[in-house]
């Protein structure tokens, strides 16, 4: 039988970065916690590691597709910014722009791999695609994200602009 604590430690900072990138660090550590709860009160899979990285991936999944849905039925509020404000914000700001306007799906699998860390083959598992669909769909989606950066980052059309690290 697997311990949720170990499930816990081994994937906090991955489903807290994923959920970082859907809802925001502050909504994150709520939904993350809520994560945590629902693998602790429920049966944990009998199945490989792999396959228990998954279920808890797709808990989070589920959480935070909840989260802005509901926050989609409250009304809009606008944010003052400041005109001053440094580069990397107006990067952050571009990024997460960009990954607004990917199709879902790709977004997700983009986000499962690149903020979360997971695997091919478990993000196939957490979605229910082939592993072939998760490559056609990231490369789609750093592609994508490579042509509505590329402008911010002053690059020329001919010149490669790399999208992999942790987002």
């Amino acid at each position: 039988m697997v311990d949720a604590h170990l499930l816990f430690t081994a994937h906090r900072d991955g489903v807290f970065r994923y959920l970082c990138r859907i809802v925001g660090q502050g909504e994150a550590r709520d939904l993350t916690q809520e994560v945590f709860l629902r693998v602790a009160r429920g049966p944990v899979p009998e199945a490989s590691e792999e396959a228990q990285r998954a279920w808890v991936f797709r808990i989070a999944r589920n959480l935070a597709l909840n989260h802005v849905r509901d926050g989609q039925r409250q009304p809009l509020t606008v944010e003052l910014s400041d005109a001053s404000r440094p580069a990397t914000q107006e990067m952050a700001l571009a990024l997460h722009e960009a990954l607004g306007s990917l199709a879902a799906l790709d977004r997700d699998v983009f986000l499962l791999r690149e903020a979360a860390g997971l695997t091919y083959e478990e993000i196939a598992l957490a979605r229910d695609l082939s592993v072939d669909a998760v490559g056609s769909r990231l490369h789609r989606a750093r592609l994508q994200l490579r042509e509505l950066l590329r402008p911010l980052l002053g690059v020329a059309q001919d010149q490669d602009v790399r999208l992999y690290g942790k987002y």
